[in-house]
């Protein structure tokens, strides 16, 4: 199966089940055929073939469940109360497209659903555990959402490099980290293997907040699908505003050269096959 077509697949299972209002339904799918890259859940089915292993069904709901709170989280960041966008992936953002309550309400659904579809995923009980626990720790308090947090409170603050990593550690580091850890977990790898793939998750994370940095000053509205430039009007503190734009390239760089250095290391201890996820990983360069 291909891969795009199966999260897509597992996502809709999920919602093909007896509605309770048809509406936050559409709004919800809305948001999710909106025409992402799924970055995330690709990295995870990638990694797992890296291992060896044969995607399955079950593999495809927990990347599923990946991209569910991913795509909730844009919708929320897309609110007026947040960073009040009318374009997201290059048609407009779901309280444009609805309403603000049902922008909401679909962006709540998003981020407590996927722990009913990763629940009934059919994989061992001790690795559904972890998985959620994984999960709820990449996209909650103390992830994606502290970070989101510390974000909107820097608007308009002289942030230094230290504050600054720290927002984008946890607002969208932690989430891009998931799939990495997320995969030593499925393939039930040594802990010392997870962490070298969690800590590859992290510097992959900060490459991918630093290349956005980067376009939102460099790039069109047709190339991102969103409003550029959104950071320098809301006077937020970028790696650019900060390091300028050349530092900034070679920060991305050194972040992507030493996660593939990583995944070089774990190929030999284990036999992990990189190949594909450094496919991934060189795309991400801004000329690749």
């Amino acid at each position: 199966m291909d891969k795009l077509q199966g999260i897509d697949a597992a996502i809709r299972r999920f919602y093909g089940q007896e509605a309770v209002s048809e509406e936050l339904i559409e709004a919800i799918l809305y948001s999710v055929d909106a025409g992402g890259k799924r970055i995330r859940p690709l990295i995870l089915l990638e990694l797992l073939e890296g291992f060896g292993l044969d995607l399955t069904e079950a593999h495809f709901d927990v990347a599923a469940a990946l991209e569910m709170i991913h795509t909730g989280s844009l919708i929320h960041d897309d609110l007026p109360a947040m960073d009040d966008d009318d374009y997201r992936r290059g048609r407009l953002t779901s309280h444009k497209k609805f309403d603000e309550a049902t922008a909401i309400l679909a962006g709540d659904s998003l981020f407590l659903d996927p722990f009913g579809l990763l629940a009934g995923a059919d994989l061992p009980a001790p690795v559904l555990v972890d998985l959620i626990q994984a999960l709820s720790a990449a996209s909650g308090t103390f992830g994606m959402v502290g970070g989101q947090v510390l974000d909107m409170k820097g608007e308009g603050q002289d942030l230094n490099l230290d504050q600054l990593s720290a927002i984008h550690a946890n607002k969208t580091g932690r989430l891009l980290a998931f799939p990495f850890e997320a995969a030593g977990i499925i393939a039930q790898q040594s802990l010392e293997v997870r962490n070298q793939l969690f800590e590859a998750g992290q510097l992959v994370g900060h490459a991918f907040q630093v290349r956005d940095d980067i376009l939102d000053l460099t790039a069109s509205f047709e190339e991102i699908g969103k409003t550029p430039m959104k950071d320098l009007f809301a006077e937020k503190s970028t790696y650019p505003s900060l390091l300028g734009l050349e530092k900034s390239y070679e920060i991305l760089e050194e972040s992507l050269h030493q996660a593939q250095a990583i995944f070089k290391d774990v190929q030999q201890q284990v036999g992990f096959d990189p190949e594909k996820i450094l496919e991934m990983l060189e795309r991400l360069r801004l000329y690749a």
